[in-house]
């Protein structure tokens, strides 16, 4: 079996995309499980996350402040967009066949994802602060609050998804990958079962090996009678 190559390169466009097997990926499962996270976060914020109180104004569910409200929205879309962008990196990603080009794209999930779960865990705190500080005096008839309290619980969830995603990258990063750990892709049947060589030689005998470098292809049995008779009298003086 060849070797897979550094990030599987060895392997690029050796096997056809199967569909069955990349949607049921547990990578594949935990970018759409964050794709529809990140979308509920920024979609409750958009929808409810803003009121009015006898004004055109309107203001942040989250105590009144406006930051709140944009630093959900601007993460929630970012990872939406990022989300969207590695499903479609793994779908091509078996044929990139230059291993710098595979490096610099486990690379960059590894950056992003971890860069990701740390601002989705910033976005949490300081969310879950500011609807601590929010009086009920500020929401006349709970207006948004069950939205505010959906972001906090998808920005905790997102959390868990982009950590499990950056932990992934980062084994892939650091193993260099002796076999393809970024995509759907399966390795080669291991090299025991590979089907033993054999090499003819003299007398219809044949030497049977597994290891091309075991025994040479002309290799040839002596035989004791010949050698007897070939044997050279050494002269008599």
């Amino acid at each position: 079996m060849e070797s897979a190559g550094a990030y599987g390169a060895g392997k690029a466009g050796s096997v056809t995309f199967d569909p069955v097997a990349f949607f049921t990926h547990p990578r594949t499962v935990l970018r759409l499980m964050s794709w529809v996270f990140s979308m509920v976060v920024f979609s409750c914020i958009v929808n409810e996350g803003y009121i009015n109180i006898g004004s055109e104004r309107l203001l942040c569910v989250f105590n009144n402040n406006a930051d709140a409200c944009n630093f959900g929205v601007t993460i929630g879309v970012a990872c939406f967009l990022g989300s969207i962008f590695f499903l479609i990196l793994d779908v091509y990603f078996p044929s990139i066949s230059s291993v710098k080009d595979r490096r610099r794209a486990v690379l960059l999930d590894l950056v992003f994802s971890g860069l990701a779960s740390f601002l989705w865990f910033v976005g949490f705190c300081f969310l879950a602060n500011q609807w601590q500080a929010t009086s009920p005096d500020e929401l006349p008839l709970a207006q948004g609050s069950d939205a505010a309290r959906a972001t906090i619980a998808f920005c905790f969830f997102s959390i868990l998804t982009w950590a499990v995603l950056t932990l992934s990258a980062l084994r892939r990063f650091l193993t260099g990958s002796n076999r393809n750990l970024f995509t759907w892709q399966h390795l080669e049947p291991p090299a025991g079962s590979a089907r033993a060589t054999p090499y003819p030689i003299a007398n219809g005998a044949t030497i049977v090996t597994t290891n091309p470098y075991q025994a040479p292809p002309f290799t040839e049995t002596l035989d004791p009678q010949k050698l007897t008779q070939q044997r050279p009298v050494a002269p008599a003086f």
